[in-house]
C-alpha cells in the first residue's frame, strides 16, 4: 500500500521518515519529493508499506501527529484525477508563455509608415 504524507518539514529526509514508519512494520520504498530546481523539499513524501495492515496501523497512528516539529497528515495515497494526468497538471493552457500578454495595455495602436 502506498501512503501519502503531508506538511513535512522540510528538513525531513528519505531516512527519518522510513524510520518512523518502519516502527510499524517492513517499509520497501520511501520518496521525500523534492523541487527539481532547487532540490528543497516540497512538504509531501510517499512510503510503500507492502502489508496492509501494517500500513493501516501506521496510517492511524502517525496522521495528525508530529514528526520533526510538523503535524503531519497521513492517508493512503491516491491517483490523481484523470484530467490532471491528461493536461499533465498544467491547467489547460500548455504552457504557451506570454501568448495574449498585451490584452491589458488596451487596444492595440495602428502603425502607419
Amino acid at each position: 500500500m502506498e501512503i501519502y504524507i503531508g506538511n513535512l518539514a522540510y528538513a525531513t529526509t528519505d531516512e527519518t521518515l522510513k524510520a518512523a514508519f518502519a516502527n510499524f512494520g517492513e517499509v520497501t520504498a520511501v520518496r521525500v519529493v523534492t523541487d527539481r530546481m532547487t532540490g528543497r523539499s516540497k512538504g509531501f513524501g510517499f512510503v510503500t508499506m507492502p502489508n496492509a495492515a501494517e500500513a493501516q496501523a501506521a496510517i492511524d497512528a502517525l496522521n495528525g501527529h508530529e514528526l520533526e516539529g510538523r503535524t503531519v497528515r497521513v492517508n493512503e495515497s491516491q491517483p490523481k484525477p484523470r484530467e490532471e494526468r491528461e493536461r499533465g497538471g498544467r491547467g489547460g493552457y500548455g504552457g504557451r508563455g506570454g501568448y495574449g500578454r498585451d490584452r491589458d495595455r488596451g487596444p492595440r495602436r495602428e502603425t502607419r509608415w
